[in-house]
């Protein structure tokens, strides 16, 4: 569990892709969240498309920046981590706390730099512990939605920083 999350008393629901590029580049692509969501982005951006190449300047993070229009930056590690928390409006509380922690770790079975490098880019939600029926309701839905939404994302944000690793190395 990342440290950001130690100590949260709810579930954690982690998700994880293999990426074929060196963690500074995912996490370049992570701090692309700024701007969009990208999972489906005619349900969570509108019908906009998430933008498909690199916005100069994301990747300087500030604490309270947000993150997806949802989410403010409460922690980061550069090339490393990015902490968030829901930012729910004013008077209206439907999920309480809701911590969100992107990871990229390289892998240590191969090269960290240049071709073959690996990262695992890793998404944990910490859900709130389910205090009634109705809260465990809530809880998992969000769980199951998450993991759509996620997985979603998490593959968009692979699958650019492969292209961005590749076009790179072809430069």
């Amino acid at each position: 569990m990342p440290a950001r999350l130690v100590g949260h008393d709810g579930p954690v629901v982690s998700r994880a892709v293999t990426v074929q590029a060196q963690p500074h580049v995912v996490f370049r692509w992570v701090c692309q969240l700024r701007v969009a969501p990208y999972s489906y982005d005619l349900l969570d951006n509108l019908g906009r498309r998430s933008p498909r190449s690199l916005t100069p300047g994301l990747e300087r993070l500030e604490l309270g920046q947000r993150f997806a229009s949802i989410f403010t930056l409460v922690d980061w590690v550069p090339h490393e981590m990015v902490a968030l928390e829901i930012t729910e409006p004013a008077g209206i509380r439907l999920f309480g706390r809701l911590p969100l922690v992107y990871q990229t770790v390289p892998l240590a079975n191969g090269p960290t730099e240049g071709v073959g490098a690996r990262t695992t880019l890793r998404g944990d939600i910490a859900l709130p512990r389910p205090r009634s029926a109705l809260a465990r309701t809530r809880s998992t839905a969000l769980a199951w939605g998450d993991l759509v939404m996620m997985r979603r994302q998490l593959l968009t944000l692979a699958r650019l920083s492969e292209q961005t690793a590749r076009s790179t190395r072809s430069s």
